[in-house]
């Protein structure tokens, strides 16, 4: 595997106008969140979940009892289309995770609930899930991860606003 300075310094000889600074920096994240991605990926198969299923079953775990969100309250917290959503929650339904149940709040509408085996599930992954991540950070002491923390902020941040000038 090449390392991210090599990359650099081969750019420094075809290219040496270009400033590549800024692709070591997001070379490392990028990288970095492949690695931890394959590590959590990882912990979810064990489980027999893929990180989509578990984003839906972890959200509806953390929305608290009774663990049920309407289809668009959990589209919300997600980043895809609803059409995918509807795949999620299907595929989680017909494994036995979900089921549809009549909004209580609005009878034309369903809310989407952890059953109790997604309940088990999610509850096993989530604990397993924590322990991956913390072995992922465990290098970083404590002062090292609050450090690393405001800069990423700072990154995301910096990011929001550049979006809402374009």
């Amino acid at each position: 595997m090449f390392d991210i300075e090599d990359i650099r310094a081969q750019w420094a000889k075809q290219r040496p106008e270009i400033d590549t600074e800024p692709m070591g920096v997001i070379g490392r994240v990028v990288r970095l969140s492949a690695l931890y991605s394959e590590e959590m990926g990882k912990s979810f198969a064990k489980h027999g979940l893929s990180a989509a299923s578990f984003d839906v079953l972890a959200t509806l775990l953390r929305s608290g009892p009774p663990h049920a969100l309407s289809p668009n309250q959990l589209l919300a917290t997600m980043m895809v289309t609803s059409g995918t959503m509807t795949n999620r929650i299907d595929q989680l339904e017909k494994d036995g995770l979900v089921a549809r149940v009549p909004n209580p709040e609005d009878k034309r509408s369903v809310r989407v609930k952890l059953t109790k085996r997604g309940i088990a599930k999610i509850d096993a992954a989530v604990t397993d899930h924590v322990g991956v991540q913390k072995r992922l950070v465990e290098g970083l002491s404590e002062l090292d991860r609050s450090e690393l923390k405001t800069i990423l902020d700072k990154c995301l941040s910096s990011f929001a606003e550049g979006k809402k000038q374009t």
